[in-house]
């Protein structure tokens, strides 16, 4: 048996974001609280988004101090923000931080615990608020997921929280609101779908209705991500992006993600590498490491992003797919640990850390290849240059 969770609305479209009042209505909600960041506001991207609820009789209550890698001091205070009026929803409007942010807030609103007492393996399944994802970026899934991250300062730790508190009740997924978006960001985005598409089909709980998703992620993704970059006013690329993104976020909220996301978010969390970065950083070597253990399923991977043929064999493919890895990597200007800057010797004092918080997040045990503490310090000591 599987058992499928999906957004009760998903609108997708060039234009959906017209279409928010409606979608509201639909559920009977009217007084939304925004959750985002200073750049939108400072963009005008905010205002499209207030407009669009004006223009459908609603005003919205504004948070607008979310931060990457969000953190439970900021989520308090988007709660304190959202106390000071009557709202019924909760809107995260921008890439995976602000949707986070916004998916902790609504969870907690009306039952205030301590964040920890979210982080995985419990299951935070009870109703909070409504929540509406609204994303910015064609990367992070968010808006099609039940899983939340936060970082806990005290720790240094980013704290995976799963439940279907925070699967949004409403997605709109509208292409048109990536056009502007900087080549980097599009560029760590990109390989952070890429990468929840592959994650998901490798899963030891991949089922029929995850792999599919996954598959057509990969379809859209892998022939468009350079597109995107290199040609940033390309519709067509940043639509495929848009979608494959949303397809790859319901992939793994059904299936999981696995030892790259495992390995990613401690150094996400300790040298505030963007996630989309740390995650590209580790794909190629994780990859590598992987795929004897599920030969087929990267084979398949190879196949849907186009860099091996249906007719070609297992073997072939997956040194099809790591070259292909690696040469998105290069054409995309991924940096390693290294070149990004990183402390040495930092990095590897941190290391038996980053394994057991890697470990303790459960997504390496859904790995084809699971990995001790030692064969991750491993992995991180070879990715580092």
């Amino acid at each position: 048996m599987v058992a499928v969770t999906l957004p009760r609305i998903i609108r997708i479209g060039g234009g959906a974001l017209a279409e928010l009042p409606a979608a509201l209505a639909q559920l009977g909600l009217s007084r939304p609280f925004v959750v985002t960041d200073r750049f939108l506001v400072e963009h005008g991207m905010v205002a499209r988004l207030t407009d669009a609820l004006a223009a459908g009789g609603m005003a919205a209550g504004l948070f607008a101090d979310t931060v990457p890698d969000p953190t439970v001091e900021i989520v308090h205070a988007a709660l304190a923000a959202l106390d000071q009026g009557a709202h019924d929803c909760v809107i995260g409007f921008g890439g995976g931080s602000p949707i986070d942010t916004a998916k902790a807030v609504a969870a907690l609103a009306l039952d205030r615990r301590p964040i920890p007492t979210m982080k995985a393996p419990a299951a935070t399944d009870a109703p909070g608020l409504p929540i509406v994802a609204v994303p910015t970026t064609a990367g992070t899934g968010s808006e099609a997921t039940r899983f939340t991250i936060i970082t806990d300062e005290a720790s240094n730790e980013k704290m995976l929280c799963a439940g279907l508190a925070f699967l949004p009740s409403i997605a709109i997924v509208d292409y048109e609101l990536t056009m502007a978006k900087p080549r980097r960001l599009t560029a760590d985005t990109g390989i952070d779908s890429l990468t929840h598409a592959i994650e998901a089909y490798v899963s030891k709980r991949a089922n029929p209705f995850s792999d599919a998703m996954a598959l057509s992620a990969m379809r859209l993704i892998a022939p468009n991500l350079r597109r995107a970059c290199d040609t940033p006013d390309d519709r067509a690329a940043r639509e495929a992006m848009m979608v494959g993104a949303h397809h790859a976020g319901l992939a793994f909220s059904n299936a999981s993600v696995a030892l790259v996301h495992g390995m990613s978010r401690p150094i996400g969390a300790f040298f505030h590498v963007p996630h989309g970065l740390s995650n590209a950083m580790l794909l190629p070597a994780i990859t590598a490491f992987s795929a004897p253990a599920a030969r087929g399923r990267y084979a398949d991977c190879a196949r849907a992003m186009g860099v091996a043929g249906d007719g070609e064999g297992d073997q072939s493919a997956v040194a099809r797919l790591l070259d292909e890895l690696a040469a998105l990597n290069a054409d995309l200007g991924v940096p390693t640990p290294a070149s990004w800057g990183i402390d040495e010797a930092r990095y590897m004092a941190l290391i038996p850390t980053m394994a057991e918080q890697a470990l303790a997040s459960g997504s390496p045990g859904n790995n084809p290849r699971e990995a001790s503490a030692d064969e991750i310090g491993a992995l991180y000591r070879a990715c580092y240059a």
